[in-house]
């Protein structure tokens, strides 16, 4: 059931069925009706209509003879995900490195102690929330929209798969938490190279963790 927001209904809408296809919830190939999404969501047909029209420009579901079906993201798609983020994520860090404020700081630091927290209650979708949030908040003081608005909507398209990777690879979760708090000590110490080097790392290893997670998922 919808939560009625400040936020419009129809971005309600569309960001709630949105997360329920890059977590998941909605299996790709799954039909989803204008009917169905209607009841569960307590809204009328027209804010559904006017979100599965923007899921469709995003490619995240697609007609069929047999309605509308769930496309979501594919392993081809992380893998080109990664790519994207070897290439520029290390230069929009490097950027906020320079740009950030202690408020920012401080921000990172509260997410990181966090997520620290959550890992000993080994709380994947927890940890994977607050990854999101740190990311985020990177993006945010890197100078660019144009960098901020590509990489935010691909770490947020790859939720699935970074919650997956994280439950399949229980060591990887205190090693991303620890690479996250190496970044953020670089960053305090203005250390635009160092940050750069260590958010590479940090990319190539959870794509590994992502391929381990694929070849487990493919072997069952």
């Amino acid at each position: 059931m919808i939560e009625y927001k400040t936020v419009s209904l129809a971005n309600q809408v569309f960001e709630r069925i949105e997360y329920s296809i890059l977590s998941g919830e909605y299996a790709i190939g799954e039909v989803i009706s204008e009917k169905r999404l209607a009841a569960e969501l307590g809204v009328s047909r027209t804010p559904i209509r006017e979100a599965l029209s923007r899921l469709a420009a995003e490619g995240l579901i697609e007609d069929s003879p047999n309605g509308t079906v769930v496309v979501g993201i594919t392993d081809k798609d992380v893998d080109d995900f990664y790519e994207l983020k070897r290439r520029i994520e290390g230069l929009a860090f490097r950027w906020a490195t320079e740009l950030i404020d202690e408020e920012g700081l401080t921000t990172l630091k509260e997410l990181v102690e966090q997520q620290e927290f959550y890992a000993q209650k080994c709380d994947a979708a927890k940890i994977r929330d607050l990854d999101t949030e740190l990311h985020s908040t990177v993006y945010q003081y890197c100078g660019s929209n144009v960098f901020r608005e590509i990489l935010t909507t691909m770490h947020r398209k790859m939720l699935r798969y970074r919650q997956a990777s994280l439950e399949a690879n229980k060591a990887r979760i205190p090693a991303s938490i620890a690479e996250h708090r190496a970044i953020l000590e670089a960053m305090g110490d203005r250390d635009a190279d160092k940050v750069e080097e260590l958010l590479l790392t940090h990319v190539e290893h959870a794509y590994q963790g992502i391929l381990k997670e694929r070849e487990m998922r493919n072997n069952k």
